[in-house]
């Protein structure tokens, strides 16, 4: 990562991130980074236009700024103003509109770059980094750690995703456990399978607990 266009694109995501703790911050991006180069080495895909859609991909989120998600805009005047090709910008714009997981109405991307993208993103969703970022968020929604009388609610639709707030543990069992399953590369999936294994294990390990077994 020692193109300068790569490096200006990471500052200008951590100065977008530089207030945010509930996981998707900086480090979240920076870590996704770091994925989509590994999976795009692995792939065969164009480095560059991964690793700018991969910096870039959070910067217009919906739940972070909704007034620019739709066009994407904090993505493409960045690019635009460092020079970047009309025809990447396109392509990088289409890569980050695809990323997100949307309950069972998830888009799956049309290109390698941005399945590589995809994949990175969603990789830091699940493992150790997972289930932290999994409370992180849940503390800073308010939503109860968990409850057990608050079933989870499986094969949700966008609309039912986005609009749900139920108990964070929950999240394991809406999304997180969907994950490798939805993973585009052969190398994604791999790396999936040992993360989805601790996650599992950390839940066995918190009913135990929270049942006094333990």
């Amino acid at each position: 990562m020692n193109d300068p266009l790569i490096t200006a694109a990471l500052d200008f995501a951590k100065r977008v991130f530089e207030n945010d703790s509930g996981g998707h911050d900086f480090y979240h991006t920076l870590r996704v980074v770091r994925l989509a180069e590994r999976l795009a080495a692995a792939e065969g895909a164009d480095p560059e236009t991964v690793l700018l859609a991969a910096a870039l991909h959070d910067v217009d989120d919906r739940k972070l700024s909704p007034q620019t998600n739709e066009k994407k805009d904090r993505a493409v005047r960045f690019l635009r103003g460092q020079g970047v090709p009309e025809e990447k910008i396109r392509l990088i714009r289409e890569i980050i509109g695809e990323v997100s997981f949307v309950g069972t109405d998830s888009v799956t991307p049309a290109t390698v770059e941005g399945k590589c993208v995809q994949d990175a993103d969603r990789l830091d969703a699940i493992g150790a980094i997972g289930i932290a970022r999994t409370f992180a968020y849940g503390g800073a929604h308010s939503r109860a750690m968990y409850d057990p009388d608050c079933p989870p609610k499986e094969n949700m639709t966008a609309e039912e995703y986005l609009g749900s707030s139920s108990p964070t543990v929950n999240h394991f069992y809406e999304k997180l456990f969907f994950l490798r399953g939805m993973m585009n590369t052969e190398t994604a999936r791999e790396i999936a399978l040992g993360r989805e294994e601790f996650m599992r294990e950390f839940l066995r390990r918190f009913y135990d607990e929270w049942d006094g077994k333990q």
